[in-house]
């Protein structure tokens, strides 16, 4: 991987900022992801992050930090943080703006017990694939501390398979619609295609009973996107 996300990162941070990020999927045409966007205060967060912040409590792991925005307001709100990011360009950028403990490293090489895990930003999406869900769902089981708790985010994007005429154009004998063939290209640079899930709640439900985990629902955002806590039971 050619860390695209962390030059851009770098290069905001720098001051070096004349573009943005350009993101596309297999079923969805070219956007663009502003740099200042990443860097956003508590206030400018969508208010399902201000939400799982607010739930934040203890120990928190602040899983896919980015930039350290989330992190950032925790540690100011007095919690102790770490962060860690596939990303090193990400990590680099989050010790520059002052979060006090990052890791370079994976969720699945992650090996300590928290009070709060983090998964924000769509944060199924690192799960990659259906049918890696209860894999990473008992790994972050076992990182919790007695009491403790999971805050992730997702989308339910059957609306991105809608025709005009309000009918769905999915193949049912292909994969789960919310797998997704995620691109990413900055300064003309193309990053290699990365697979990215967005989890329906129901899925998700099922799933973490599947693994001993209670899921509730939070709250729903604005577009199709919701909030959920896991827990033990």
């Amino acid at each position: 991987m050619k860390d695209i996300f962390g030059k851009a990162l770098m290069d905001y941070q720098n001051g070096d900022y004349s573009e943005d990020i350009v993101t596309w999927t297999h079923i969805s045409d070219k956007d663009v992801l502003p740099l200042p966007y990443l860097f956003r205060s508590y206030s400018e967060m969508p208010i399902l992050e201000q939400k799982a912040l607010q739930h934040s409590k203890g120990h928190v792991l602040d899983v896919g930090c980015g930039s350290g925005s989330h992190s950032l307001w925790l540690q100011n709100e007095g919690l102790k943080v770490t962060a860690i990011d596939n990303s090193e360009g990400a990590i680099k950028v989050s010790e520059q703006r002052g979060v006090l403990d990052t890791y370079h490293r994976a969720i699945l090489e992650e090996t300590n017990s928290y009070d709060t895990i983090l998964l924000l930003m769509n944060g199924s999406g690192i799960f990659q694939e259906l049918s890696q869900v209860s894999k990473y769902l008992k790994h972050l089981k076992s990182l919790l501390n007695p009491e403790g708790q999971i805050l992730m985010d997702s989308s339910d994007i059957a609306y991105m398979y809608e025709d005009d005429d309000g009918g769905f154009w999915q193949d049912l004998n292909s994969r789960y619609y919310g797998e997704l063939d995620y691109y990413l290209s900055y300064k003309g640079e193309t990053e290699l295609p990365m697979k990215w899930l967005y989890l329906d709640f129901d899925t998700l439900n099922a799933a973490c009973q599947s693994v001993g985990l209670y899921c509730e629902k939070l709250m729903d955002g604005p577009h199709f996107d919701y909030l959920a806590r896991l827990t033990s039971l």
